[in-house]
């Protein structure tokens, strides 16, 4: 047999207990054909030196809305400014646009704004009569002003109450241009869908940027219609993507159960289609359900109120009766369930929906899921691991938002904030995600914070639940791949896996804790390809 590409002179952690470590790695169409003594004697079109790099397998992200990365390229960035800046970079771009052409902008959090949010009149001075739309960077609220509600179909700016959501309202009753949660649907209706070029590009710029991070695989949390999507041709815009050559990595999308109807005898998608349908590069995932909303914004069902809030213990987006007859159905028709929870009261009702769903028809490792799973109990640890649930936590929440939880919750209930330790010493596969664009989306951003736990602002997070090295790269890597029912093909540097693997300046498994951010990715392969090179192994 004659190899595709032969890489020699690295040194590969593989995660493979039967051969954790390797210098020389064969493709053969794409797949690890063998590793170290498995090669001797083989030749290959080509070779390519290491240098004595260390390689990983490849990042892989369990939510990562890789299009709404892409997306949010063009807007106005606000992450980092002050509310005075946030106004003043609202008004250099309006000053850049023709009359009437929305101003959008991402990534605000009133957290680091002293508790406010910007308003409907501040941006009004802003704009110059152009409709502003503002994205919080949890993507679970919005700042509209008063040319976007004329838009939106309200000229006097009489806004009703949204069912699953929340309108911040002035002393007069009217709008003051927070839309939480379902209201943000209001603006959505007008918004979406970008048109399919714009999304389509959007994704290939994402991707560009996540392959220079090692990023080989990823699952999208939500297309098509419902809060994380953007339209019905969403699966369309990836598939041309793919075939665009625009989108490097492997996709997992999750459909938005928006998307999801009965089918006159089943439940699901038009012509049956299901979680699994697809190949290796592009493939449909589990359902994707919102349970409640933010923690950082105060909107997630909670037990008890928020520190500093009395009466404010956030909220359902719909009511429970009918999530639990979602899961129900869902979980009946074969589909695997991944339900956004973040408030402990809202995580109960979607562990209670599991385990109804479990004993009306059994199905042994369905794997449903809970993205995020933030504020958990002890019980409810022990109840994730006896479902054979899933949770998805994100590290990098712990440093970019991590003193705004830590003040939502106050100082006893935050150390139950984002577990990471506690699920692996119940047994529980842990996957490693970023929630990106929520945060930045480099893997071994995430994997310092996990091991790490600090805040932006110096102080420690939930030191009990840090990770070693290895156990947040086992995350990011098998972790991921298990959560999708991906870990016999991706996940470790294994003969006949998927030749996919990130290499990196420094090795990351020997590192001091507190330098493993400052490492880079020289090289992505995914393939056998490589995608990203800037030390010029191909050359």
């Amino acid at each position: 047999m004659r190899l595709d590409v032969l890489f020699v002179n690295g040194h590969f952690t593989t995660l493979d207990p039967l051969r954790p470590t390797a210098t020389r790695l064969g493709v053969f169409c794409g797949r690890i054909a063998g590793l170290d003594e498995e090669l001797d004697g083989l030749d290959a079109d080509l070779v390519v030196d290491l240098r004595g790099a260390p390689a990983v397998p490849g990042f892989n992200d369990a939510h990562h809305h890789l299009s709404m990365r892409g997306l949010r390229l063009s807007d106005v960035d606000l992450r980092g400014a002050t509310l005075e800046e946030l106004y003043a970079r609202i008004a250099g771009r309006a000053a850049t646009l023709p009359e009437g052409a929305w101003v959008r902008g991402a990534g605000y959090d009133q957290n680091k704004l002293g508790g406010v949010h910007p308003t409907r009149e501040g941006l009004d001075k802003a704009a110059g009569g152009r409709p502003v739309w503002l994205q919080h960077t949890s993507g679970h609220m919005g700042v509209a002003i008063s040319a976007a509600f004329a838009l939106m179909g309200f000229p006097s700016l009489e806004v009703p109450d949204v069912a699953g959501g929340s309108i911040g309202r002035d002393a007069a009753g009217l709008p003051d241009g927070l839309l939480t949660e379902q209201a943000q649907d209001l603006a959505n209706r007008v918004l979406r869908p970008v048109a399919h070029e714009e999304y389509v590009r959007g994704i290939g710029l994402a991707s560009q940027a996540a392959a220079a991070e090692g990023l080989t695989s990823f699952t999208e949390p939500g297309v098509g219609a419902g809060l994380a999507g953007n339209g019905p041709a969403d699966v369309a815009a990836f598939q041309d993507a793919v075939r665009l050559g625009l989108l490097k990595q492997r996709a997992t999308l999750m459909p938005g159960s928006p998307n999801l109807h009965d089918l006159g005898g089943g439940f699901g998608l038009d012509l049956g289609v299901r979680s699994g349908l697809g190949d290796e590069w592009l493939r449909i995932g589990p359902v994707k359900v919102f349970s409640d909303g933010s923690l950082i914004g105060r909107t997630a069902a909670m037990c008890c109120d928020y520190e500093g809030e009395p009466g404010n213990s956030g909220f359902l987006q719909e009511e429970a009766a009918s999530l639990r007859s979602f899961i129900l159905d869902a979980h009946e028709a074969g589909w695997q369930v991944a339900t956004h929870a973040i408030g402990d009261r809202a995580l109960d009702l979607v562990l209670d929906a599991y385990a109804e769903a479990q004993r009306r028809r059994p199905r042994p490792g369905a794997r449903h899921r809970v993205e995020h799973a933030a504020v958990t109990s002890e019980a409810q640890v022990a109840r994730i691991a006896e479902l054979g649930v899933i949770p998805v936590p994100q590290g990098r929440f712990i440093s970019e938002l991590g003193d705004g939880m830590r003040a939502a919750l106050g100082e006893e209930r935050s150390l139950g904030c984002y577990r990471q330790r506690s699920f692996l010493s119940a047994g529980i596969v842990l996957p490693g995600s970023s929630d990106c664009p929520v945060v930045d989306g480099a893997p071994l951003l995430g994997i310092h914070d996990l091991v790490n736990q600090r805040t932006a602002s110096g102080a420690s997070f939930n030191p009990h639940e840090a990770l070693t090295a290895e156990q947040a790269l086992r995350a990011y890597t098998h972790g991921s791949a298990y959560a999708v029912f991906e870990e016999q093909v991706k996940g470790t540097l294994s003969r006949g896996k998927v030749a996919d693997f990130a290499v990196l300046s420094r090795d990351l498994l020997a590192a001091a804790p507190e330098s493993i951010g400052e490492i880079t990715v020289t090289a992505t392969v995914i393939g056998g390809s490589l995608v990203h090179d800037v030390a010029g192994y191909g050359e």
